[in-house]
């Protein structure tokens, strides 16, 4: 008798998903409908984007901390999908240890707006005025999200 050969898995054999944290049109979801594309082209099978949006990333990521770890469900992350919800919110998943990076695919300038009649024109002037003037200094703090949906 011989013992059964056994082959690997031609990957991959059906669609590949990838979850879009954030509502359709948005710079995130250009990106991630032109890399699909392009992923299609080079892995010969469908590359489904799927927009699930709402409490600032998290449902997304939720959605993908739920699917099976077999390489058929991917997420396109940022730095509010990936760092930011976790000082915000109380989630049901991990961030660091229930997810693994792929590659860096592109770099999002960040940016403090404020109205011309602010005194602060530049980052170290806004610092010393928010110190000097803590009693003026308004920010909200969102309600913690549900995770269980």
């Amino acid at each position: 008798m011989l013992p059964g050969i056994a082959r690997a898995q031609a990957y991959p054999a059906r669609p590949v998903t990838v979850i879009v944290p954030f509502a359709a049109g948005g710079g995130t979801d250009v990106l991630a409908r032109i890399l699909a594309e392009r992923m299609r082209g080079s892995l010969g099978q469908a590359v489904i984007v799927e927009n699930v949006a709402g409490a600032a990333g998290s449902l997304g990521v939720g959605r993908a901390v739920r699917a099976p770890a077999d390489g058929y469900t991917l997420i396109i992350g940022t730095v509010t999908t990936h760092v930011l919800i976790g000082a915000l919110y109380q989630l049901a998943f991990d961030l660091v240890n229930d997810f693994e990076p792929i590659t860096l695919l592109a770099i999002e300038p960040l940016l403090f707006v404020g109205k011309k009649a602010m005194p602060a024109n530049n980052l170290m002037e806004l610092i010393a005025w928010l110190r000097a003037n803590p009693d003026k200094l308004r920010r909200g703090l969102p309600e913690p999200v549900r995770t269980d949906i």
